[in-house]
């Protein structure tokens, strides 16, 4: 009798491997499925507690705006919490004052109003009122206020009025985002065809899209003002309440649009600050 070049004991050792890799190979892609989003979330969200050393390694990483933001928002929690600590990180906080990511700056605006007895911040904050960014100057006129400081009273009522967005470059212009859309900051509004190739138009600020001022296809230039965003709830809010500290007897005019209900598309409570605000001028 010819024995058979795999007899059934080493047939059943070889199909039992086989199940074992399968299986394990089926665990090993489920565990990725869960494992990857898992560290996409965990690298992005500023939500999880940094060491010290993280702190510090966060602050100093010149490659990963991200890991910035994320050690600045948990400095401003520290310093919200009375965390004695964070005092140690500020030298490094006033030195991101001129970093050429906007996110960092408008971050750090916001950061530096959190301790308003230190003035170094008051003074860090200053400058950046004139900052190219939009939003780096609502959210250093806000901070500055909790110093008592009205310094930055012009960009809360830049806050209250429409927003003109400019073409970033001459090109021809197609849109994105219909009008009476919402937008965040970042929200792709349109593309420009130019010479160099596409350009995206991202908001600047958060708001809705009121008019459009250029038409489909239309050929732009550089700098010409090619839609308006009508303010958000938010930043009319803040403004509102800023204005109220703030604000002086002819700012009347701009408050009372909201008070009176002439803005439409707005939260109630929009309008119940804009009439604190209107009563305490």
């Amino acid at each position: 009798m010819v024995s058979s070049p795999n007899p059934p004991a080493e047939d059943t050792r070889l199909a039992e491997a086989r199940r074992r890799r399968a299986t394990l190979l089926g665990i090993v892609v489920a565990v990725l499925f869960v494992l990857v989003p898992f560290l996409f979330w965990r690298d992005t969200w500023f939500g999880r507690s940094l060491t010290d050393e993280e702190m510090g390694q966060y602050l100093a990483d010149q490659d990963k705006p991200r890991h910035m933001q994320h050690a600045l928002v948990q400095i401003g929690e520290r310093i919200s919490q009375g965390d004695p600590t964070a005092k140690r990180w500020y030298p490094q906080v006033l030195r991101l004052t001129g970093n050429p990511h906007p996110e960092i700056r408008i971050t750090l605006a916001w950061v530096l109003g959190a301790d308003h007895r230190a003035e170094e911040f008051h003074r860090a904050l200053l400058p950046l009122l004139q900052d190219a960014e939009p939003m780096v100057r609502r959210n250093a006129a806000l901070s500055l206020v909790r110093f008592g400081d009205a310094s930055g009273r012009e960009e809360f009522l830049a806050m209250l009025r429409p927003y003109a967005v400019r073409a970033p470059a001459d090109g021809t212009l197609s849109y994105r985002l219909p009008q009476g859309n919402a937008a965040e900051r970042g929200t792709l509004l349109a593309r420009l065809e130019t010479s160099q190739g596409t350009l995206e138009v991202s908001s600047p600020v958060p708001g809705t899209v009121e008019k459009w001022l250029a038409e489909e296809q239309s050929r732009v230039a550089a700098e010409q003002e090619i839609l308006v965003l009508a303010p958000g709830s938010e930043q009319v809010w803040e403004a509102l309440r800023a204005l109220y500290l703030v604000g002086r007897a002819e700012d009347l005019p701009e408050v009372e649009r909201y008070a009176r209900g002439a803005v439409s598309d707005l939260a109630d409570e929009v309008r119940q600050q804009a009439s604190l605000t209107a009563a305490s001028a």
